[in-house]
């Protein structure tokens, strides 16, 4: 296999030779969004390398991590555990390879298309976030795990993934049960940008920034208040509204 680079202003790309065109068209993606969160967070990292795997295995040979977030994570949710971050670099599946991971659920091949944004939005939310990461070490991942509704709903919903979720979450609501709330790490791709959504229909898009640059140091209920500005109760009560209306919006 050929490996190559293509390069863009704030990103290069490492990839088999022919992805070139698919390369390109992605670091375009990428640059386009990383102008978007330039409006709303103070730091937006650039020299940042992509790398393209043409397979799933090579993914996840280059990031063990992975294959074990996929496997404790909600089955409907484990399709789109298709790439891994770091403080100067992410990794992602070629584009072919995710069309090829989509469901026939609406909105599957949607959301896959935007792994390389869900990726970069977890290196923005860690140079803006001090706690989280990226970079990994011992105490950042384990908040990283303790806050996964936050790191990975904060990921979804600035990339666009959550709106086009609906039918992976009404799948995990039919086969799992009553969630928790927050939600857990099990449910926390999935469901964290539900929070996130909510909030910014509450409260605006800058509250949904200032909650994903700050761990709560009294924990993730007070946080939720703090962002809300209402109790936890309070807001467990719309958020399960707002999954209700979800849910009765995809059986229509």
């Amino acid at each position: 296999m050929a490996w190559v680079e293509t390069h863009s202003l704030s990103f290069s790309a490492r990839h088999d030779a022919h992805l070139a065109d698919a390369a390109a068209a992605m670091l375009e993606d990428l640059e386009d969004f990383r102008d978007r969160l330039e409006e709303l967070f103070e730091r937006t990292p650039g020299e940042i390398s992509v790398v393209i795997h043409p397979t799933a295995t090579q993914l996840s040979l280059a990031h063990p991590a992975l294959p074990l977030a996929r496997m404790v994570a909600a089955p409907a949710s484990r399709r789109y555990f298709a790439g891994w971050f770091g403080s100067q670099e992410i990794h992602v599946l070629a584009p072919e390879v995710l069309e090829a991971r989509a469901s026939a659920v609406p909105g599957s091949r949607e959301a896959l298309r935007l792994t390389p944004l869900h990726e970069y939005a977890h290196v923005v939310v860690g140079a803006n976030n001090r706690r989280l990461p990226p970079p990994f070490t011992p105490q950042s991942f384990h908040r990283y795990v303790s806050w996964a509704w936050l790191c990975e709903g904060a990921a979804t919903h600035f990339s666009g993934q959550a709106r086009y979720l609906g039918g992976a979450i009404l799948r995990r609501l039919h086969e799992s049960g009553r969630p928790s709330f927050p939600p857990s790490t099990r449910d926390a791709f999935l469901l964290g940008g539900t929070v996130f959504d909510l909030l910014e229909k509450e409260k605006g898009r800058e509250a949904c920034v200032r909650l994903a640059s700050e761990l709560h140091p009294q924990g993730q209920r007070v946080a939720i208040e703090q962002a809300f500005g209402a109790s936890a109760r309070e807001v467990e009560e719309a958020w399960r509204r707002y999954l209700t209306e979800l849910t009765e919006l995809r059986l229509v």
